[in-house]
């Protein structure tokens, strides 16, 4: 017997013709960087909508600092803060990061054409990601 700990927000996974799990993620709103409800529910959402909640919140969660989520899960991005660096090797180290964070998921082929901006204290990923179910073009 199987307990979820999560029964308010469980989900059932579909099956292809290919008996391939159709990946479902919570529908986020990236400008509000908050998951979307409707009538008290999360949105549901498949394939790559899923998938780009999955980058974004990958993306912006350090590694190994939750409990809750396994130490594959994450990013280490937040570890060059502080680090005196160049520009170019803290943009080659974020965009090595950032591949190493994204190609965890089974669903993930390939993460092409990064391109890393920090601006201030801000730092902007651009990326395209090629999925079994086509291609993501991101900025996170």
């Amino acid at each position: 017997m199987s307990i979820d700990i999560f029964p308010a927000i469980s989900q059932n996974s579909d099956t292809s013709e290919t008996s391939e799990v159709t990946y479902k993620d919570i529908k986020w709103n990236f400008e509000t960087d908050k998951p979307v409800f409707k009538n008290g529910e999360p949105v549901y959402v498949s394939g790559n909508e899923a998938l780009k909640t999955w980058i974004w919140n990958a993306l912006k969660t350090e590694r190994k600092m939750w409990e809750i989520w396994t130490w594959n899960y994450g990013n280490d991005i937040f570890s060059l803060i502080g680090k005196p660096f160049s520009a170019d090797v803290k943009n080659t180290e974020v965009a090595r990061m950032t591949e190493e964070c994204l190609l965890v998921n089974p669903y993930i082929i390939s993460v092409d054409n990064i391109d890393v901006n920090f601006s201030d204290d801000n730092l902007t990923i651009s990326l395209s990601i090629t999925t079994i179910y086509g291609k993501i073009e991101m900025e996170v």
